[in-house]
């Protein structure tokens, strides 16, 4: 399927590995423009080769920097100031006990995985409004649907953000600009890894082990991969879903019993 993007210019953050780098590949696919950061600059560097060479025919502009910082943010805007696509993601914040949280803790959370995707959006959707088009992709967790007990700082933040674009999305898509949510489930990525090297340790277990303990509990019986959720990305920004707006869409392999 063509998606009717080609010559678009996207932002995609924290697209050095994971997810973030499936979706940036996957919009060059389509012939994007991609302006992709992340705080690594060796990864982001290996990155925007890749897309270089697998799409000659495609701009690739790497800025590494942290973009939960106004600095960060700043420079990606300065390097792409009129993009049709963003695509706003961050790291999670650790798992943990709340009674262990201080102030700091959550402000980091709602810096990096609430205030900032605002911030971008703010930065950006007036100009998609006035130009007719713009899509907007949110990349936040299927925790906002079924809260994990030990993420209860990405829980908090990643719910906010949420709440707030239930409103704006059905502002904006009058002039042909979406604002979606993707919501992962367990996914083959680092931090997917690390969780379970963590859990792995703790139990005299290998993280291989744990791993497959998990994948067995998944009804798909496996992790996503970060190509499939990089594909369905690019979808929700392509000129075809338009009519596709304020919506938590769920890649979770069918982990999520509910059908609301």
């Amino acid at each position: 399927m063509d998606l009717g993007i080609k010559g678009r210019r996207a932002i995609v953050c924290a697209s050095s590995k994971g997810l973030g780098r499936a979706c940036a590949m996957a919009l060059a696919n389509e012939g994007v423009h991609v302006t992709i950061t992340a705080r690594g600059a060796e990864a982001l560097k290996q990155t925007a080769d890749d897309i270089r060479k697998a799409h000659p025919g495609v701009t690739v502009t790497d800025i590494a920097g942290d973009i939960t910082t106004p600095a960060g943010r700043e420079a990606v805007l300065k390097a792409c100031p009129e993009p049709d696509i963003l695509v706003n993601n961050a790291g999670g914040p650790p798992p943990g006990d709340f009674r262990n949280w201080t102030r700091d803790d959550w402000i980091k959370a709602i810096d990096a995985n609430m205030l900032t995707p605002i911030e971008l959006i703010k930065a950006t959707v007036d100009g998609m409004m006035a130009r007719k088009f713009g899509r907007i992709v949110n990349i936040t967790s299927a925790a906002v649907k079924a809260p994990i007990e030990i993420l209860g700082l990405s829980n908090g933040a990643r719910a906010g953000l949420t709440g707030f674009i239930a409103g704006l999305s059905r502002k904006t898509v009058i002039n042909n600009v979406t604002i979606n949510g993707l919501l992962p489930g367990p996914f083959d990525t680092d931090r997917l890894r690390n969780t379970a090297k963590a859990e792995a340790e703790k139990r005299g277990l290998t993280p291989e082990q744990v791993q497959a303990e998990r994948a067995k509990l998944n009804p798909a019986g496996r992790f996503g991969t970060p190509e499939e959720f990089g594909l369905f990305c690019a979808f929700l920004c392509g000129a075809k879903a338009g009519y596709v707006t304020g919506q938590n869409i769920l890649l979770d392999g069918g982990a999520f019993p509910g059908t609301l």
